[in-house]
């Protein structure tokens, strides 16, 4: 490898991986003030998520293949490009349509962070220690949800939801500057097959063969489905059926975000100890457990925050031990195709997110019971697969297996 690890790159790199989460996070206590402004719905307004998402997973379909290709930085440097320009149409959208495509356009640059700053990791730590470091990224990429809606919410009061996107415009002005400067090149096997279509297919067929990697590919897709379906619906749950002001629904999502740091912290300290396979083994156990808790409270009519709240930081919790392990454990057998590898994943998790988010956002009405159910399925997903797929090729892998 021809880059060493350093605490500046390791900000970077999470910064780069932060990109997707600000950009659905940093916005959501301005979604009913969008709604307004705009002179639009429910079901619009949280189209600028799914349509972010959407637009996210297809481009990390071409990300990963060309940086196999082309190299790291100039294909980051390009996405981060995208983006800005994109955040600049956000602030100045005038109606609900042209945020949409703002939106869209938005994503098509942002996916270029995630995708490749994991693929960065895995070129730079091997296969061995990607999953420590992913959950180190994952835990302190996980302080940009955790403060930005608390920030954004105090945008929104004071500005105006455009101030959020404005926001999201310096942010990645700095993002494009400090990645010019700091990454260098971290790619060491590139080669041309990856470049062309006919080879980008070919990757990606080579890898949906591999039964393991599909396993955790859907245990990924489905759990990380499963928190987007809190995300898209929870700006709408607090602020619209507890009442909530924007800074408090900030404070709220905060809270679940401190779940997730807890699972990658977690995820962190014990993934040499216990392995990626037992760690994501415990962490479907725990999301299924959460998320019937939360739909069986709904369903009893238990209309309270707390029953909302306390069930998702434990789903929070049990989604940040899956997805840094899904991650590394995907990874690990292709370091001639990392960056394929991620992209795969990344389209698989995005695209049925943004389903989630759909349905979340054309079902919700005036009960929780919908987003409940959506995340309680997608828990239940991630366990089948991982049982059908990946537990079958490592023995011994869930807790209290010989």
């Amino acid at each position: 490898m021809n880059t060493a690890p350093s605490l500046p790159l390791a900000i970077l790199v999470t910064a780069l991986v932060a990109l997707g989460p600000l950009s659905t996070d940093f916005y959501l206590p301005a979604l009913p003030s969008i709604t307004s402004g705009l002179a639009t719905d429910v079901a619009h307004t949280q189209l600028t998520l799914s349509i972010f998402l959407f637009g996210f997973a297809i481009g990390q379909l071409v990300y990963g293949p060309l940086s196999d290709r082309y190299g790291r930085r100039p294909v980051l440097l390009f996405g981060i490009a995208v983006y800005l320009i994109a955040s600049v149409a956000c602030v100045f959208a005038a109606s609900i349509d042209a945020l949409i495509v703002a939106r869209f356009l938005q994503a098509l640059g942002a996916c270029a962070g995630p995708v490749l700053g994991r693929a960065v990791v895995r070129d730079i730590y091997g296969p061995h220690d990607s999953a420590r470091m992913l959950s180190y990224v994952g835990t302190a990429m996980a302080l940009a949800p955790l403060v930005g809606p608390v920030l954004g919410g105090w945008l929104a009061v004071w500005w105006g939801w455009r101030a959020t996107f404005a926001f999201l415009v310096v942010y990645s002005a700095l993002l494009l500057f400090a990645t010019a400067c700091v990454l260098r090149e971290t790619n060491l096997h590139m080669h041309p097959a990856p470049g062309r279509a006919a080879g980008m297919w070919t990757n990606f067929a080579a890898l949906l063969r591999d039964r393991r990697y599909r396993g955790v590919l859907l245990c990924n897709a489905l759990a990380y489905a499963g928190l987007f379906a809190f995300i898209s619906g929870s700006s709408f749950v607090f602020i619209d059926m507890f009442g909530f002001s924007p800074q408090q629904m900030g404070l709220a999502f905060g809270l679940m975000v401190s779940g997730y740091m807890t699972g990658t912290t977690l995820s962190g300290r014990l993934s040499r100890r216990l392995g990626p396979d037992r760690l994501m083994c415990t962490g479907t156990l725990l999301g299924v457990a959460a998320g019937t808790l939360m739909l069986g409270l709904a369903l009893a009519g238990v209309h309270h925050p707390l029953a909302v709240m306390l069930p998702m930081w434990f789903s929070a919790c049990s989604i940040g031990l899956v997805m840094p392990n899904a991650a590394a454990i995907a990874m690990a057998p292709y370091p001639h195709m990392a960056g394929s590898a991620a992209s795969l994943m990344g389209f698989s998790q995005m695209g049925l997110a943004a389903l989630a988010g759909v349905v979340v956002g054309h079902t919700l009405g005036g009960s929780v019971v919908p987003m409940a159910l959506v995340i309680a399925l997608m828990a239940l997903g991630s366990l089948a697969s991982y049982l059908v797929w990946v537990r079958p090729a490592a023995s011994g892998v869930c807790p209290g297996e010989a």
